[in-house]
This record gives structure tokens, sequence and C-alpha cells, in this order.
């Protein structure tokens, strides 16, 4: 069996752990934003490790690019959704800030691998 390469990127296992970290946290939001933020900030917390893998799993720079491109877009939503639950009470702010550093850290990574695979020194 061929192992995933993915695994060894420290870009997709910090985009993990945050993911893992959005899911942990949404567990106490309120049941009547199961389908409203719950699920919103879910689905782009873990798009971004997800888009990290299918960029990675494909052949060439233009397609990797592309993915990585959609994962930061995914990151901008996500640091958005939790700054809007936070407004509202959902999520407290010792867990906020900690969620809020580590996506700051992911998003200084993943710009620079986005500018590792334009300049094809990947």
């Amino acid at each position: 069996m061929v192992e995933d390469r993915w695994k060894k990127l420290d870009v997709w296992k910090l985009g993990d752990e945050l993911a893992y970290n959005v899911y942990l946290v949404s567990k106490g939001f309120p049941k009547e934003e199961r389908y409203g933020l719950t699920s919103q900030v879910r689905r782009s917390a873990l798009s971004i490790p997800t888009n990290i893998v299918e960029g990675y799993s494909r052949r060439g720079d233009k397609e990797l690019a592309n993915f990585i491109n959609i994962s930061l877009g995914s990151l901008a939503e996500t640091k958005y959704l939790l700054h809007f639950a936070n407004r509202l009470g959902y999520v407290l702010d010792d867990s906020y800030s900690n969620l809020v550093e580590g996506y700051g850290k992911l998003g200084q990574r993943l710009w620079a691998f986005y500018q590792k695979i334009l300049n094809h020194k990947c």
C-alpha cells in the first residue's frame, strides 16, 4: 500500500488539528444552530485540510495551487465564522484566542506553501 504523502505535510497537520478543535468547540453550540452556524463552521474548517489532501494527491503544480487557493478561502471563511460565533457567545474568549492564533499560523504556512507552488519550488 502506498503511504499517503500528504500526512507528512506540516501545513496539513496544523489544518487537521484545527479542524478537529473546531468540531470540539462547536459541540457546545445551541441545538438551533445545528443546520446553520455549526454546520457552516465545521464544513469550512474541514475544507482546509481536505483541499490540501486533494490538491497534493493530484498531479501538477497548477492543480495543487488551485486547491491550496481554495484552502486559503476556506481559512478566511472559518476565521470569520469563529469571530461571529464568539460575538454570539458560542465560543468562549480563551478558546477563540487559541483558535485565532492557530489559524494565524496556518494562514502564514499555507500562504508560504502556495507561493512555493507558484514559483515551482515545491
